[in-house]
């Protein structure tokens, strides 16, 4: 792309005399502004663009003739496609989240109110809907970002909290047909063609589509030239195999596992988190979860880390709070003396699970802050390229993308700001992000967002060195 003109034009002056006397008149032939950005005009899409902008459309307006959600009603963009139950109590009391808080047909067994507003916890019946009252489970929304790297088993697709959330092939195409019949009816008769339309093949193909497309298409390579010595030594925790362990069920902080010299893909692992202690929550506990199967064996499936630092709580029950506790959690005996913990410890010399002291979780936890930052900042880059016609735009329109890159751009200062980490960032971050709102509120500043890319450049120079 060539280089962009937004050097200012200036006035021009023209000067008559007039019947014995000076008129001076000033004829503005163009005000000292900006000139708009040659920004190249998008492409042609794609047929695979063409089949990704068409499951934006369904997974985000299409509600199969149900209760009135969509796909996004539990996995929003501007929440890292999931919910959280900050995100959640700022909803209005009629969204079609709490569809069974207004639809008498849905009050009872569909979902679990004060679990949702408290925890962020969705109903899910895995093991079958002959037992509404009595067999269920609670769960968390996974991400629906970067899925591309985080589902591939030699058993097959890993969906959902315990890798069988997938109906018939187990698929990814699949897992709508799942969703929708059992979350979009409107009753718990679940009638296909009465409470609910069974998507078509080709959405099914147009939604798998687009979800395949969101977030990180591969892993990051690990170690990266990190800035920053705490975040540095967190790096070298987290890869070494005989201490942190981290990146033997983590392979590069995403969601593939390496055990035993081989490459497993991504793993169900029991670690035990069933067995932390709950707190009640309105005099309600969390009911239990046997995880994958039918009955269930207690396994649960591996989630990346590049995005954990800004999609708390964590766990398939959300049941620990903070990013340094779940970091934490994995010196827990609940930890250790699961199946998961015995495995490292019967790789281990001394017959050590993992054991972290204070300072080691700390730098860690810094560490995965720094990668989640640096995600947030590459697709702020991209969506922001997307309405600059640089690129494809996932969402569609121009403010959308940018509507949701500063949603991006939030993420990465909140995970920053939240441990005290990198000012300098962080001012490069809110700076890219006034420049990407003063583009919302008026497309004459549309240059701005070359600068903004700048900034996040920046950013991204403030928190990690060249390879």
């Amino acid at each position: 792309m060539g280089h962009i003109d937004i050097r200012p034009r200036c006035l021009r002056v023209f000067i008559s005399i007039q019947a014995g006397f000076l008129l001076i008149s000033l004829f503005i032939i163009a005000g000292c502004e900006y000139k708009s950005p040659d920004f190249p005009k998008p492409s042609p899409p794609t047929p695979e663009e063409k089949l990704i902008a068409q499951g934006r459309d369904i997974f985000f307006n299409e509600t199969f003739g149900g209760n009135g959600r969509t796909c996004s009603t539990c996995h929003r963009a501007e929440a890292n496609f999931t919910i959280d139950p900050e995100f959640i109590s700022a909803l209005p009391s009629n969204d079609p989240l709490f569809v069974a808080e207004f639809n008498p047909s849905l009050s009872k067994n569909f979902e679990k109110p004060e679990f949702m507003h408290s925890s962020g916890l969705i109903l899910e019946n895995l093991d079958g809907f002959q037992d509404l009252e009595n067999v269920f489970v609670l769960r968390g929304s996974l991400p629906t970002l970067a899925l591309r790297t985080s589902i591939a088993s030699p058993e097959g697709p890993r969906l959902g909290w315990s890798g069988d959330g997938s109906p018939r092939d187990g698929t990814l195409k699949s897992f709508a047909i799942g969703a929708v019949i059992q979350h979009f009816p409107k009753t718990l008769n679940r009638i296909p063609g009465v409470d609910f339309r069974l998507p078509t093949e080709d959405e099914l193909i147009a939604l798998e589509a687009f979800q395949l497309s969101l977030g990180r298409q591969k892993d990051l390579h690990l170690p990266l030239s990190l800035k920053g010595a705490v975040a540095k030594e967190g790096q070298k925790i987290f890869l070494d195999n005989s201490l942190g362990k981290c990146n033997i069920c983590h392979q590069n902080a995403g969601a593939n596992a390496r055990l035993g010299g081989q490459n497993v893909g991504n793993a169900n692992f029991d670690t035990g988190v069933e067995n932390l202690p709950d707190s009640a929550m309105g005099g309600e506990r969390r009911p239990p979860d046997d995880g994958l199967g039918t009955p269930g064996d207690g396994t649960f499936n591996t989630p990346p880390l590049v995005e954990a630092a800004d999609t708390a709580p964590f766990f398939h029950n959300h049941v620990i709070d903070t990013l340094e506790g779940a970091v934490a959690f994995y010196n827990s005996k609940a930890f250790n003396n699961s199946p998961a913990g015995q495995v490292l410890a019967s790789g281990d010399p001394n017959g050590i699970g993992i054991q972290l002291n204070e300072s080691q979780v700390a730098a860690v936890t810094v560490f995965l802050r720094v990668i989640n930052a640096l995600e947030n900042i590459r697709w702020s880059i991209e969506l922001i390229e997307g309405a600059m016609g640089r690129k494809f735009a996932i969402f569609g329109d121009v403010d959308e993308q940018l509507r949701i890159a500063g949603f991006e751009i939030g993420d990465a200062v909140m995970v920053l700001e939240e441990s005290d980490l990198y000012p300098q960032a962080i001012t490069d971050l809110n700076s890219a992000y006034n420049l990407i709102d003063q583009v919302r509120h008026n497309a004459a500043f549309k240059h701005l967002l070359v600068d903004a890319i700048g900034k996040l450049t920046n950013a991204r120079h403030d928190l990690v060195g060249s390879p």
